[in-house]
């Protein structure tokens, strides 16, 4: 029976070339000569430090941008609260959301199941899994979640005949 894995990853190698990317592009700045503003990595949590709240978005902005260049989705980001350091200094944590989370993996599920298609959908941790009989209801199926949920990034992998 064919099947595949309805995933939501982002690879690691990719991330710490983006964090890397992005602290060249603040050293190389001229508006943040002489101040210490950094994008700190922690597997998955990003720590962003800058002087003061205008240079912490502007570094979210390079944040966005380099993430655009290099096919990450910013959508995964899930930004933290901005906490004071010492006088003017912030510090936020931005969270990098991996896998499915069960509550939209129970909405892919119903998806699935609303939509009549002879496809079976099932919860596996952090993953959908999907077995039908044919390759085409399952090409169907990609489809059709690629056309209801567009506010989360998703991966289709792990495709077997």
């Amino acid at each position: 029976m064919p099947t595949f894995d309805i995933v939501s990853e982002v690879d690691k190698q990719d991330l710490r070339n983006a964090v890397d990317q992005i602290n060249k592009v603040i050293t190389g700045r001229f508006d943040f000569k002489g101040s210490d503003s950094r994008v700190d990595q922690a597997e998955y949590v990003l720590t962003i430090y800058a002087d003061d709240n205008f240079k912490l978005e502007q570094i979210f902005d390079i944040v966005n941008q380099t993430f655009g260049k290099r096919n990450i989705d910013v959508s995964c980001l899930d930004k933290g609260k901005v906490d004071k350091i010492s006088g003017d200094k912030v510090k936020q944590t931005v969270t990098v959301k991996t896998g499915v989370e069960t509550e939209l993996a129970k909405k892919i599920v119903k998806l699935i199941k609303d939509s009549k298609l002879k496809v079976q959908a099932s919860i596996q941790g952090e993953a959908v899994r999907v077995t039908g009989a044919k390759r085409d209801l399952l090409q169907e199926t990609i489809t059709l979640v690629k056309k209801s949920i567009t506010d989360f990034p998703l991966q289709f992998q792990n495709f077997r005949d």
